[in-house]
């Protein structure tokens, strides 16, 4: 059974800087691309970032480029997001995903991916 286990979250100034882990137990991360979707009050579940199976290509929301890097190390079979220059409206629950179906690429929507963390909370707030 695969099981991912977020951390990192917690409460963040604006402009600080987010670390978030995905550790995965129960499949190894070169069979999976990997999201990270966020989840705001009252808002849906949206892709903040995503990693194909074998790490070559990524895809960020415009909401977050140019500020996120996503990455994954199969040594320790887990995935990461680090988020800069963070501002208030990045708050929400954050969850890790792995799609084990999706050979070459990654997706935006929630339907493709199969497995799910638990979400950790992130609040930017001073």
């Amino acid at each position: 059974q695969v099981h991912l286990v977020e951390s990192g979250g917690g409460l963040v100034q604006p402009g600080g800087s987010l670390n978030l882990s995905c550790a995965a137990s129960g499949s190894t991360l070169d069979q999976n691309a990997i999201g990270w979707f966020r989840q705001a009050p009252g808002k849906e579940r949206e892709l903040v970032s995503c990693i194909t199976r074998r790490g070559g290509s990524t895809y960020y929301a415009d909401s977050v480029k140019g500020r996120a890097t996503i990455a994954k190390d199969h040594a320790k079979n887990a995935g990461y997001l680090q988020i800069n220059s963070l501002e208030p409206e990045d708050t929400g629950v954050y969850f890790c995903a792995f799609d084990s179906t999706s050979l070459h690429g990654c997706y935006s929507t929630a339907r493709h991916y199969d497995y799910w963390g638990q979400g950790t909370q992130v609040t930017v707030s001073s």
